[in-house]
């Protein structure tokens, strides 16, 4: 009877450790967060002002004309592009934008983009408008 006991023990201990798993389960990473960016300064009369900035990854890219001018009324130029070396090439565009104006549009791979906002006639000769611009990107 001793025998069978001891058999039984070595029989239960084994089953036990096969039971056992050591291994987890990898968590699958959640999507990446967006990044935001903002950028903000004046257009003159006539002018324009372009801002780059860089995107790592697909997804979604949006830009938004968050102020512009004293009351978000002022009608501006608003555009979405690519950046090569030292210009926009305009992609997305609003030529009639005022604050709250949205742009959307998705990147399928990372890369250089750039936001401009320019004054298609309405600021006043000698004058210029604040604005602040707010990319979300991937």
């Amino acid at each position: 009877m001793v025998f069978n006991k001891k058999l039984l023990s070595v029989v239960l201990l084994s089953c036990a450790l096969v039971a056992c798993d050591d291994e987890t389960t990898p968590i699958a990473p959640g999507p990446n967060e967006p990044v935001t960016e903002t950028f903000q300064g004046t257009v003159a009369a006539s002018g324009a002002a372009t801002h780059s900035f860089t995107v790592s990854a697909s997804g979604t890219v949006r830009a938004t004309l968050k102020e512009i001018g004293s009351n978000n009324t002022l009608v501006m130029s608003f555009a979405l592009g690519n950046w090569f070396a030292d210009a926009c090439s305009v992609v997305l565009a609003n030529d009639a934008a005022t604050g709250g104006a949205v742009l959307s549009g998705t990147i399928t791979n990372g890369g250089t983009l750039c936001t401009r906002i320019s004054d298609i006639g309405n600021i006043p000769p000698g004058q210029t408008a604040r604005y602040t611009i707010e990319i979300e990107h991937p």
